[in-house]
């Protein structure tokens, strides 16, 4: 019972991270088209020198800047509110109070030990005795998050000051006071308590932080030295954890921690393939290329083959083994889904057709993404940015210059045309897959219901109202916590155009319906009267 219950916590904690991904994904496609913009070899010397333009493209660089720098707040915040049980903005109000509290408590610590910003400058660390090298390395251990002179934890930091936040939020949330101090209770109780507690966790982060920095460094090294198999492990684990909504947490441990890599821009340390990556945008010509690429090889380079040219085949070699009475409707279906993915990068809509039919095609889809990421970081791609659509290839690619060598993305795409097509095409028929349009005929997929009833629809298949918790969303799944898993009916859900249905937990379930997720939440939402 506590193994299903931490599965659905985490289920809930992946969730969450997606908030302040999908802000910096947006924000990083900008990023690189300002970018390009900036850079005369693209755009031309006459247009590099124009004062106005280049005033805009400026700020709007300091803009997402900001959005980077500040990245740790906005993971406390996206921790505390995807597991907080009830009363979420006082779950987010309280984690933005405990991030700052913990980073005191770090500070206080560190001063107690004479480490201020003025004592960790190189300059100082090398009037100490300590050469450069040595001097640099360790004035980049620290960093000034909103002021505050702490250890540089980057989004880790974050991730911790809202799991413990929420953590008392849920516990004290209701907790009821004495009559006379009665007001200080229930919710308002939450942000008091975590400005005791969290200060408490700082000076004991303060205390364990430079061991756990020493492991995560010593992974780092590993994967590091693992070279482009560090790249072929992601990107195999990544796919393989799709169905369970863990990846995103896989993700978030390359982008935005020493594993991914660690580069210094004006005398601050960058842990994270991500955060790098868009330092490279932000302060063009301070990274050298070599450490671009090292982390661009966990990014969206590895991705763009598979996304663009494998599924989409992929989607064409189920449209073909579907029985002729059944291929107008997969068409619509494969349809939607290649063009999602080539476009935009998100494949769940495509993967959820094969991955629970045939582990056998999962796992040789999960390992030809693998490759692709090592070949991309064996041929020296240099395009960053998460999704892997032809947006990303555009925008960090072919408008990053010759330097990305973006061809081989295409080269690569058009070997695996035939690979997915082929190999997809071999096991459905051999194995007899039943894809869609493939199905037993007593297990057909039934008719789509009419778009005004849809919403009712979903609300039956997933046991009416009274069976329904909590309605949320990410990119492409529609995420519910039921009260009872049995009354949840597959068939009902996939005649409302769920791609698949996929139970994390004994509470949680997850409906694959793609991009147009948001809508059909909101839809829910209103319907049950969900603020």
């Amino acid at each position: 019972m506590k193994m299903k219950k931490m599965a659905s916590q985490i289920h809930a904690f992946g969730k969450a991270l997606m908030m302040p991904i999908s802000v910096i994904a947006a924000a990083g496609i900008f990023l690189g088209v300002a970018a390009a913009m900036q850079n005369p070899a693209i755009t031309g010397e006459a247009f590099a020198s124009l004062q106005v333009p280049q005033l805009i493209i400026g700020f709007i660089r300091k803009v997402a800047g900001a959005l980077f720098a500040n990245l740790p707040v906005f993971f406390a915040v996206a921790s505390a509110i995807g597991l907080a049980k009830a009363e979420k903005p006082t779950a987010a109000f309280a984690a933005v109070i405990g991030f700052i509290s913990m980073h005191v408590g770090i500070s206080a610590t560190l001063a107690s030990k004479g480490l201020t910003a003025a004592t960790t400058t190189p300059e100082a660390l090398q009037r100490a005795g300590m050469d450069q090298t040595a001097s640099m390395m360790v004035s980049a251990e620290y960093i000034d998050m909103l002021g505050i002179f702490t250890y540089n934890m980057s989004v880790l930091g974050g991730v911790i000051a809202g799991l413990v936040t929420v953590f008392l939020h849920n516990r004290f949330y209701t907790q009821q006071l004495p009559t006379a101090i009665s007001f200080f209770g229930g919710r308002r109780f939450v942000p008091i308590v975590t400005v005791v507690v969290l200060p408490l966790i700082g000076v004991l982060l303060a205390l364990v932080w430079p061991t756990i920095g020493q492991g995560i460094a010593w992974i780092g090294m590993m994967i590091g030295k693992s070279g482009q198999y560090g790249a072929f492990l992601l990107g195999t684990f990544e796919r393989l954890l799709i169905p369970t909504g863990l990846h995103h947490i896989l993700n978030e441990t390359v982008r935005f921690t020493p594993i991914g890599g660690i580069a210094t821009v004006d005398n601050q340390t960058l842990v994270g393939a991500l955060n790098i990556f868009n330092a490279s945008l932000t302060h063009p010509g301070t990274i050298p290329d070599d450490t671009i690429r090292s982390a661009t090889r966990f990014l969206a380079q590895g991705k763009i083959p598979v996304m663009m040219f494998g599924l989409p085949a992929a989607a064409l070699a189920i449209y073909h083994t579907a029985r002729p009475e059944h291929k107008q409707r997969v068409k619509a279906l494969v349809m939607a889904g290649a063009l999602t993915s080539f476009t935009t990068g998100i494949t769940e809509p495509l993967e959820f057709c094969f991955m629970f039919v045939s582990p056998v095609l999962y796992v040789l889809h999960a390992l030809l993404t693998g490759l692709s990421f090592m070949l991309m970081s064996m041929l020296h791609l240099m395009i960053g940015n998460v999704q892997g659509g032809a947006i990303d290839l555009v925008v960090f690619g072919i408008l990053g210059g010759s330097k990305t060598h973006w061809w081989w993305t295409l080269v690569l795409g058009a070997v695996y045309v035939p690979v997915y097509y082929y190999g997809f095409r071999f096991v459905i028929t051999r194995m007899n897959v039943e894809t869609p349009g493939r199905e037993s005929e007593d297990e057909a997929k039934p008719e789509a219901v009419a778009a005004d009833q849809r919403t009712s629809v979903i609300i039956s298949g997933l046991g009416g109202e009274a069976n329904i918790e909590e309605v949320d969303c990410c990119f492409t799944r529609l995420r519910v916590r039921v009260k009872e898993m049995k009354e949840v009916v597959d068939q009902t859900l996939m005649t409302t155009g769920a791609n698949g249905v996929n139970r994390v937990s004994d509470h949680d379930v997850q409906v694959i319906y793609g991009p147009q997720v948001e809508k059909i939440a909101n839809d829910v939402k209103n319907a049950l009267g969900i603020a």
